[in-house]
Parts: structure tokens; C-alpha cells; sequence
């Protein structure tokens, strides 16, 4: 199988950015299949995405990277070169709330998400047969209401090793109900990602439907975003909406909603593996 790779980049902006990284690439008997790139007049850091194939019959990954890894340091970039044929490995935690877990399941089962979900977490048991339908190890780490922060400390250092122990890439909170202490959100810092039921900053905390009902909106939606310890304020990546009315009872209003969260957090997690999602600050800069 022909060597693909994808590279991701970020430095501040300067003169000759992709004719450096598109000439290197020629150098090294390297195609660009696709290519996408922006600057930010803000924070004056330039973004890149690069999809190419190493057609060079010699190919040699170690001397591609090393050298790579010269030019990066050059340029003050920050920079990752992926394995294109290389699937990303989620962690799905999920409480009792489960649309957007079977949502997920059933895009990796039908090849529509190409990802690998060797393990799903949960701090309760409502799901371990789904799980098993799909032949995913489950695992129960229960923390009750109101639980001690040594109790908490422990269930999320079983989590952390779980991460460890199956190669995890990604994190995904799939409607899991549990606040990250800052010490997990760290751990988990640009590798988690969460679904929150509001289209953000509205409506957050507890029962946002209820809330929209009460104010009489006329616009619901939904927000993926990474994980950090600012609680439902991490960068944004993904957000969507469906007009509501009047007529609509909050039962209905989160029908539609949880149809949202699925197509919102799915969208999220695919940008995610294909590597499509770059942190500028606060923000999220993705190339679709």
C-alpha cells in the first residue's frame, strides 16, 4: 500500500510558508493529493493541511519525518504528520442518555465513521448490552451523586489508564454527565471532545430545553466542543440549529434536539480523525 500522509501545521505567519513545505515535499518524492490553508489576521499564526502520498519507490518514513522535523523547527512551527491509513482510536463515555452513543456505534458499524472503539466507559450500567452488540469491551465505573473527591479522583485515574492501556486518541463524552476535574481535562487537553445539549453560550447548565421553552425560542441547536476545565466553554467545533415554534412542548423540543446532538457530535468526531481540527487560542480552525 502506497505511504499517505497528512500534515498539520501552524506558525506565525510569514513570506514562502507553502513553497517551503510544498518544495520539501517534491524533495522527498512526495504528490500533495489535496491542500488547504489560512491565515488568521488576528493572531497572525498561519494554519496549513496537507494530504499527500510518498510515490518515491524508496520512501523512507524515519528520514521523511526527521527531516520534516528540521524545517519545522526552522519555521517555529507546530506541527503533526499522521499516518493517513492509520485509524484514530476512540474512547465513547456515555451516561444514562445514549442517542449520540448509538448514533456513533452505528457509523463505525456501517463504515461511515472509519475509526476504531476498542473500549466504552460509563458510570452506569444502562448501555453494556449495546455495547456488546457491537463486541466493545464496557466498562462500568460508577460514581454516585455527590461523590468524595478521592472517590472522583479515583474512578477518573481508572479512566486515564484505560486511555493508556488501549492507545486512545480520542475521548469522546457521548451525553456523559460527569463534570472533568481540571487535572482530567488537562490529561485530556486537545484529545476530548463533548456535546453539549445548547446551542453554546445560551442556555447552559442543567435542562436547556426547559429553559428555551420558557423563553420562547425559535432556534434549538447543539455544540461540540473540546473538553477543558471552563465548563461548556472549550473551543468550539461544530454547532447547528432547527427552527422550532410556539406550539412545541419541551418533550418535542428535545426530540429534535437529541437529532441535532448526533449529527453535531458526529460531524466533530470525523473532522477529528481525519484531522481536519486546528487550535487557534480559543478558537478552532477547520478545514472542511
Amino acid at each position: 500500500m502506497q505511504a499517505e500522509y497528512i500534515l498539520t501545521l501552524s506558525c506565525p505567519d510569514q513570506r514562502g510558508i507553502v513553497h517551503r513545505v510544498s518544495g520539501f515535499l517534491a524533495e522527498h518524492g512526495c504528490n500533495i493529493l489535496d491542500s488547504a490553508q489560512f491565515g488568521d489576521p488576528d493572531s497572525k499564526l498561519f494554519f496549513m493541511r496537507v494530504h499527500f502520498a510518498a510515490e518515491d519507490a524508496a520512501h523512507d518514513d524515519a528520514r521523511l519525518r526527521g527531516d520534516f522535523a528540521q524545517l519545522s523547527a526552522s519555521m517555529q512551527m507546530q506541527a503533526q504528520l499522521h499516518d493517513a491509513h492509520r485509524k484514530v482510536r476512540l474512547m465513547l463515555m456515555v451516561s444514562k442518555i445514549g442517542h449520540c452513543l448509538n448514533d456513533l456505534l452505528f457509523r463505525y458499524k456501517s463504515g461511515l465513521l472509519p475509526v476504531e472503539i476498542p473500549v466504552i466507559v460509563s458510570n452506569h450500567m444502562d448501555f453494556y448490552q449495546l455495547a456488546a452488540s457491537y463486541n466493545i469491551p464496557f466498562y462500568h465505573l460508577p460514581l454516585a451523586t455527590g461523590a468524595s473527591e478521592q472517590a472522583k479522583a479515583a474512578q477518573e485515574a481508572r479512566v486515564l489508564e484505560l486511555a493508556r492501556e488501549h492507545q486512545i486518541d480520542l475521548t469522546v463524552l457521548a451525553r456523559y454527565m460527569q463534570i472533568l476535574s481540571p487535572a482530567m481535562c488537562d490529561a485530556l487537553a486537545g484529545r476530548a471532545i463533548n456535546i453539549h445539549h445548547s446551542f453554546l453560550p445560551s442556555f447552559k447548565g442543567a435542562k436547556p430545553y426547559a429553559q428555551a421553552h420558557q423563553r420562547g425560542v425559535k432556534l434549538i441547536g447543539a455544540t461540540a466542543h473540546f473538553v477543558t476545565s471552563a465548563l461548556d466553554e472549550g473551543p468550539i467545533i461544530e454547532q447547528d440549529v432547527e427552527r422550532v415554534d410556539h406550539s412545541m412542548r419541551p418533550e418535542e423540543l428535545t426530540a429534535i434536539g437529541r437529532d441535532v446532538e448526533c449529527v453535531v457530535l458526529a460531524r466533530a468526531v470525523k473532522w477529528f480523525v481525519e484531522h481536519r481540527i486546528l487550535l487557534d487560542g480559543h478558537k478552532t480552525i477547520i478545514f472542511k
